[in-house]
């Protein structure tokens, strides 16, 4: 016999009396952490696309493993860390405001239909007329608007007094 088959056949021994040694809830969790990163495998082609449920399993699983073999994982110790904090951040982060509601369709309408017919009206004139109606836009947004609509300011329309 060679000293490398002598070598393999030791380390094959080494690696069952390990496994009399440690418990039988020890070994049903490698066995479904082996499960389940197979599943994971066979289901993505080129590279496998955890989504939450997965970093579950294998976050609770990862912690019922002996320590030698939690770095042989699909998943490393320092990536189910990396998904612990990630998860505790979002927890404490402080929620959005929800912002200015938008505009509605009708006064987007209005403010583009007074600017077409009133050509020397500025962003101001209209913010004037509009709020008789009962609507408060600010200039910035008719502005945009009027941008969004391609209609030019009233210094560039080139009107004169014979228009």
């Amino acid at each position: 016999m060679t000293v490398r088959l002598l070598y393999e056949i030791l380390v094959q021994v080494l690696s069952w009396l390990t496994l009399l040694a440690r418990s039988s809830a020890s070994k049903d969790a490698e066995i479904l952490a082996l499960r389940h990163e197979v599943a994971v495998l066979r289901r993505t082609s080129p590279r496998p696309q955890l989504d939450w449920t997965d970093r579950a399993v294998l976050a609770a699983l990862s912690r019922l493993l002996p320590k030698p073999l939690r770095a042989c994982r699909i998943v490393t110790p320092a990536t189910v860390l990396r998904w612990h904090r990630r998860l505790v951040a979002e927890n404490w982060r402080q929620p959005k405001p929800p912002g200015r509601p938008p505009l509605s369709d009708e006064i987007t309408a209005l403010i583009a239909r007074l600017a077409r017919e009133n050509r020397t009206w500025g962003v101001v004139r209209i913010q004037g007329e509009l709020r008789p109606l009962g609507h408060r836009v600010a200039a910035s947004t008719i502005r945009r608007i009027l941008r969004s609509h391609r209609i030019p300011p009233p210094s560039r329309r080139g009107d004169t007094w014979r228009t």
